[in-house]
């Protein structure tokens, strides 16, 4: 997303990370990038901030530390997957402060962030107010889209997640099933993949390994999106739907496989379509 940005926008690029040598990186090869000190001195040099963090705890922190430096010309976006009563509170907090907040989580993973293809789920004070900073969004991906007020981006987007924590467990089982009835997986996948059972899970993000050498599985599930992170996605989502009193079943039990993969070595900080491994392998007792 950051090499999106330092590529087409033509405004200076701050850049922060708790990682430093991944930002000593970035700044080597982008000529109109350079580091910053802290999120707060982004705050304060920076009209436009941009943040994408793991966990809601994060980005209470982050925001606590930019809130002093931030006045009415000031724009922050938060692109983290969080609980949506966060998101809510925290954009209530900077508002308060006369900047504008708006939360705008991503779909597309790595390969949309690298591609610039990505999906924004925006959650805005008002629709005058997201055209504003639509332009900036658009350099980083294709479908930005106006969810409604504050927190409605981050209501989609577990709505999203849950659904593709859902398809990447049913992909995987019939992969597992079709290979081992006999069918070549590349076959199987291209079949899968002009047929109803058509989803990202399958003609993107394929589990199975070498259908998709692009793919996490083609490079044995390093990178991508964490068992962590998917874990804790869903179970922001279950929140959500006890809060709403829903019962989404199949929710739960996709919760239930990757909480479990989340804390099991070796899969932990796997990409989530590394639960294809988990079936094939049969190394968790489901």
């Amino acid at each position: 997303m950051a090499n999106n940005l330092a590529t087409k926008s033509i405004d200076p690029l701050l850049v922060y990370d708790v990682n430093q040598d991944a930002v000593q990186k970035f700044i080597e090869t982008h000529p109109n990038a350079r580091a910053a000190s802290s999120p707060g001195d982004i705050a304060e040099q920076a009209a436009t901030v941009i943040t994408m963090l793991p966990e809601s705890s994060h980005v209470e922190s982050v925001y606590k530390a930019m809130r002093d430096a931030v006045d009415k010309d000031s724009i922050l976006v938060d692109s983290s997957t969080i609980d949506a009563d966060v998101s809510r509170r925290v954009a209530a907090d900077i508002m308060s402060k006369n900047a504008t907040a708006f939360d705008a989580p991503v779909s597309g993973g790595t390969l949309g962030a690298n591609a610039g293809t990505l999906t924004f789920m925006v959650g805005a004070p008002s629709l005058e107010s997201f055209e504003k900073v639509k332009p900036v969004l658009c350099h980083m991906g294709h479908n930005v889209v106006y969810c409604g007020c504050n927190g409605s981006g981050q209501v989609a987007k577990l709505c999203n997640n849950m659904l593709l924590g859902i398809s990447m467990i049913g992909v995987s089982e019939a992969m597992l099933l079709g290979t081992r009835l006999g069918m070549d997986a590349h076959l199987l996948a291209s079949i899968l993949n002009t047929s109803t059972g058509r989803c990202w899970s399958s003609d993107t993000y394929n589990p199975h390994p070498g259908v998709i050498p692009t793919a996490p599985s083609g490079k044995d599930y390093k990178g991508g999106f964490s068992n962590k992170l998917m874990a804790k996605d869903l179970r922001i989502a279950m929140k959500a739907a006890k809060d709403a009193s829903a019962d989404p079943v199949l929710g739960t039990v996709a919760a239930q496989i990757y909480n479990q993969l989340s804390v099991t070595k070796d899969f932990d900080s796997l990409d989530f379509s590394s639960v294809y491994k988990v079936y094939f392998k049969n190394k968790i007792d489901r």
